[in-house]
């Protein structure tokens, strides 16, 4: 037994919930064998030709672990042993939330490299609120709907419900 390799209490756990072979295909390959081969190439990331021999055919390891998410066996296993382990409270259910903040360039942010071209041609009359900067005639729009929305929200207060 290698190092990372389930251990004889954790193969007689996972043994009754792991598939049968359906005998279409011959005699499958020793699952706790196949088992230790996915956790070795989890662990250390090898390719799935470098696998060592004893983990046996390389294809085989490949291939059942692809075929067992599809059928739902890896899905089982965890419900199984999470079940099991928060049975005898062994299981700490806290979600812990981490929040990272990653500043990206300005060029990825997509703001602009050259300010816009002015409105109109030379001559035109000037745009309106010329002298007026963005942030202000932004602050002014944005006023404006926060005003209305209190009031909706004050008439939606005040009339009586209505059932359908």
């Amino acid at each position: 037994m290698g190092r990372g390799d389930l251990t004889d209490a954790q193969w007689e756990r996972l043994r009754p919930l792991l598939p049968v072979s359906n005998r279409r295909c011959g005699r499958w390959r020793d699952h706790r064998q196949v088992i230790d081969g996915i956790l070795y190439r989890v662990r250390t990331g090898v390719h799935w030709r470098d696998l060592p021999e004893r983990f046996g055919p390389w294809k085989t390891v490949y291939e059942r672990h692809r075929l067992w998410p599809a059928d739902g066996t890896w899905e089982r296993l965890l419900q199984q042993v999470q079940a099991g382990v928060d049975a005898v409270g062994q299981i700490d259910w806290e979600i812990s939330v981490d929040s990272t903040v990653v500043r990206a360039h300005q060029h990825a942010a997509g703001a602009r490299i050259n300010p816009p071209p002015a409105p109109g041609s030379k001559g035109a009359a000037p745009p309106e609120h010329q002298d007026e900067t963005s942030w202000q005639g932004v602050v002014g729009r944005l006023a404006e709907v926060v005003s209305k929305a209190r009031a909706w929200v004050a008439h939606a207060v005040a009339s009586p419900a209505r059932s359908t």
